[in-house]
């Protein structure tokens, strides 16, 4: 039987009975996108304000990305990285070009980069730094996400994410985030390798440090001879309004102009979800060579990683990126976004905080993290024509595709006003 003739109610059921319960999806069963919007089985029209977590920065089904995807499909799809292929090289040289790195190693998911950066970042301070074997030391922070490897869930403070999966990894101290007192003790131990931070916490409800965070944070780490490591893999690509989040509040037009004032790099840069525009598994871990040439053959890889068809999307994703204005347009959008949210705010007591950059935003909802009141919001909002989820609780991440038009987003304004103030009657 196909999914034409069956109804959401039907399909939520199949999920139910023939799929692990390892999420808790909105009700809603999605069959199409285009662009800002999703149609769901029975044909009614969303905007989407959660992007599939950042992955489709460049909105659903862009006919660049798709097209560049089809017609490699069609040509070669899958080598192995045990011969070259003709699509890796000239994608290598334009993601570290685009990002100003000597070196890329690529791979598929998130958590998979991730775990690739730690292992180039111990291997480093083993044979570059001179630790002795097996004590190498990563600094990361409280509420993270990184992913959801026994690795990863080891130094997560979620308890889903760590509850009944141990015995956990050792090798990692975690310390309080945007808390650059606490991360200059942590660096005194000498067998630190690395500090593992997201410039802003996507998971954590879309968490936004200090303004000088990251640069701090880079300054002390250089200073201690330890790496920085930047998951940027939600946060990058344009979403805060940056082409990294590292950079904060730059004011670089459709390319990285690495203004001396904002500019961040990063000594392992971890990039994923919309390094594809969501058309395909791909992820990177970009480093100078200093870094990543503590990696020799054997010692790292991916069966899938750097296929034909990844690179060829990556490449197709990066140029709509630029081409399309879309950092810019994030910035412009997001200031928007935040000061409406914010008049909403003096309008209801539902919203009691208002935080954010670019198009990566969130409102605290006036309610206890175990309470259904940002769910059941949700749940009205998706009623109106948005999609947003929940995350811990009594937050509410709004992060609508990149390819947003400022009439599209009044658009949205209006329903989300419109929800919460016929909520709080």
């Amino acid at each position: 039987m196909s999914n034409q003739q069956l109804n959401s109610a039907a399909l939520m059921a199949l999920e139910d009975q023939h799929g692990a319960h390892n999420y808790h999806p909105l009700p809603v069963v999605l069959d199409r996108g285009e662009g800002v919007y999703v149609w769901d089985v029975e044909g009614k029209r969303y905007f989407d304000f959660l992007s599939a977590y950042s992955a489709v920065n460049q909105g659903h089904c862009h006919p660049r990305i798709v097209g560049a995807m089809v017609e490699q499909a069609q040509r070669l799809t899958l080598t192995s990285r045990a011969f070259y292929n003709s699509k890796l090289g000239p994608y290598e040289q334009y993601v570290t070009e685009y990002f100003g790195y000597d070196k890329v190693l690529p791979m598929n998911s998130g958590a998979e980069a991730v775990e690739t950066a730690i292992k180039v970042a111990r291997k480093w301070a083993y044979d570059v730094k001179g630790l002795a074997p097996g004590t190498a030391k990563i600094i990361t922070a409280q509420e993270n996400f990184h992913g959801r490897t026994t690795t990863i869930v080891s130094f997560s403070t979620d308890p889903d994410s760590t509850g009944g999966f141990g015995p956990y990894t050792p090798g990692f101290e975690v310390i309080p985030y945007n808390d650059v007192d606490a991360l200059a003790e942590a660096l005194k131990d000498p067998n630190v390798a690395a500090f593992l931070v997201e410039p802003i916490q996507g998971e954590a409800g879309v968490n936004t440090p200090a303004d000088d965070y990251m640069q701090r944070a880079a300054a002390l780490c250089k200073e201690a001879g330890v790496l920085l490591i930047a998951d940027e893999i939600q946060t990058g690509i344009a979403r805060t309004g940056s082409l990294l989040a590292t950079c904060g509040n730059c004011t670089c037009e459709n390319g990285c102009e690495r203004q001396p004032a904002t500019y961040i790099k990063a000594d392992l840069l971890i990039l994923g979800k919309a390094l594809s525009g969501g058309a395909y598994p791909v992820s990177a871990v970009l480093a100078d060579n200093e870094v990543m040439d503590v990696i020799k053959p054997g010692q790292h890889g991916s069966t899938f990683g750097g296929n034909p068809i990844a690179a060829e999307v990556a490449v197709a994703a990066l140029e709509v990126v630029k081409d399309e204005r879309l950092a810019v347009n994030a910035r412009v959008l997001g200031r928007r976004f935040r000061e409406a949210m914010e008049a909403l705010k003096g309008e209801c007591d539902l919203v009691t905080l208002v935080r954010g950059r670019g198009l990566l935003n969130a409102v605290v909802i006036n309610d206890t993290p175990d309470s259904s009141t940002a769910w059941d919001l949700c749940m009205a909002l998706a009623s109106n024509g948005l999609l947003a989820k929940p995350t811990h609780g009594n937050i509410i991440r709004f992060a609508p595709p990149l390819v947003m038009t400022a009439d599209q987003m009044e658009e949205c304004i209006a329903i989300i006003r419109k929800t919460f103030l016929e909520f709080a009657r």
